[in-house]
């Protein structure tokens, strides 16, 4: 797996915000909203599914190694998925893999990672995010972590890159941390993602989620509407934000 580069970002949002702000802001956000493709017949969706694996990680991280099958799963009724792990750990590690379409191989992949202390790397996620649908669609991005230790404007600014090219984050947070919370929510609003948070060790809230963030990669708003009317919470949660 290739190590990702860094590249230096301007600053973005910030608080508190005056109103002329918002209005350009809200203005960025519709601009990102009529960019947006939807999931091409016939294609298989393309998902980036991002992990901090940092050390305080490993719990979940091997929680998500065991779950991430649920996302193959969900995708399977509706048409392809084609799934790329992103992490980060350590001092400066930001990998991507490449896309597969087989759990068995990414659950392999995830096996062979043990998590290591270090800074987050949520702007090395993004960026990477941008450059790999600029190379070929990308339907979204799920991140999962529980902490956020970068300048928040920095990681606006990246988001709001992403969301001009109309890919939604899903931004999933383990925990109550409240600083990880205020950026995670600014990120899948500047995307026009959503933001969940799910308990430490709750395992079930996790698979929800991820299930509801493939449905929408591999078959758009109405994929996960009708996740939603078979009454899984993920989604339900992914689709009143999205809406």
């Amino acid at each position: 797996m290739a190590k990702q580069p860094t590249t230096p970002a301007p600053t973005g949002c910030s608080e508190p915000m005056d109103t002329s702000a918002r209005s350009e802001i809200d203005a960025f956000i519709q601009r990102a909203r009529t960019l947006a493709p939807p999931v091409q017949p016939g294609l298989p969706g393309r998902l980036i599914f991002a992990l901090d694996a940092t050390m305080s990680r490993q719990p979940t991280w091997d929680e998500a190694c065991r779950l991430q099958g649920d996302m193959f799963q969900e995708a399977a009724a509706i048409g392809r998925l084609d799934v790329q792990l992103v992490y980060y750990r350590g001092l400066a590690e930001c990998r991507a893999s490449r896309f597969v379409s087989d759990a068995r191989m990414l659950s392999r992949l995830m096996e062979k990672i043990d998590c290591r202390g270090g800074p987050t790397q949520i702007g090395r996620v993004l960026a990477h995010a941008k450059a790999a649908t600029e190379a070929k669609k990308v339907q979204a991005l799920v991140f999962v972590g529980d902490a956020m230790e970068e300048p928040p404007d920095d990681l606006c600014t990246r988001a709001g890159e992403l969301g001009l090219l109309g890919v939604p984050a899903f931004m999933f947070q383990e925990g109550a941390d409240r600083v990880a919370k205020r950026t995670f929510r600014e990120i899948a609003r500047l995307t026009r993602g959503a933001y969940c948070r799910f308990d430490v060790g709750a395992a079930h809230q996790l698979a929800e989620l991820l299930r509801a963030a493939a449905a929408y990669a591999a078959g758009g708003i109405k994929a996960l509407a009708d996740l939603s009317a078979r009454n899984n919470a993920g989604a339900q949660k992914l689709l009143e934000q999205m809406r």
